[in-house]
């Protein structure tokens, strides 16, 4: 079949022509805008990803260094507790009265009391604290206890009756030089 095509009926078809070739054009345009949107989207969360999984990884690595601390200070806090205890328990074997006649050392000052120390030794290790000789006690003698620097004197509890009384008997003759 043959068909006639006129001048109007081509001009006609070129002009549809002209308009579907702007309208792909259009809609190519708005395609690829549509893809570079995409694109730029991708881009976008990719490195919004990373740059979590970047983060996560800091906080993974701060969360070890957190638990390691807090398992030093928990072990720390144990011993601190042990040593709490025990001291809590030495502090009351300590506080509570003698419950028997137990020897005592009372440490003088230049004849003033200074301190009550469980023994001699104890006594003579915290005057040393405080500068006075490790060595070289003697006994005090005639001498006043005022006359002297440091004087250790040895005394009882009695927790029955509740009164101290000396270990050293005094150097005193006997009335009427009986023995």
């Amino acid at each position: 079949m043959i068909r006639i095509v006129t001048h109007t009926r081509l001009a006609a078809l070129q002009q549809d022509a002209d308009g579907a070739r702007t309208r792909a054009r259009e809609i190519q345009g708005a395609a690829d805008r549509a893809y570079a949107g995409h694109l730029r989207t991708v881009y976008d969360l990719t490195a919004e990803v990373e740059a979590a999984e970047r983060a996560a990884e800091a906080d993974r690595a701060d969360a070890e260094i957190a638990r390691e601390l807090l398992a030093r200070t928990e072990a720390q806090l144990a011993t601190a507790r042990a040593t709490l205890t025990e001291q809590a328990a030495r502090i009351e074997e300590l506080s509570a009265p003698p419950s028997a006649d137990v020897p005592m050392a009372l440490l003088l000052y230049y004849g003033k009391p200074h301190s009550i120390h469980p023994d001699r030794s104890a006594a003579y290790a915290y005057a040393a604290t405080l500068g006075a000789p490790s060595n070289g006690w003697v006994p005090v003698g005639e001498r006043p206890a005022a006359e002297l620097r440091w004087v250790c004197m040895s005394f009882i509890y009695g927790a029955a009756c509740d009164h101290f009384r000396s270990v050293t008997a005094p150097a005193v003759e006997p009335l009427g030089g009986a023995a």
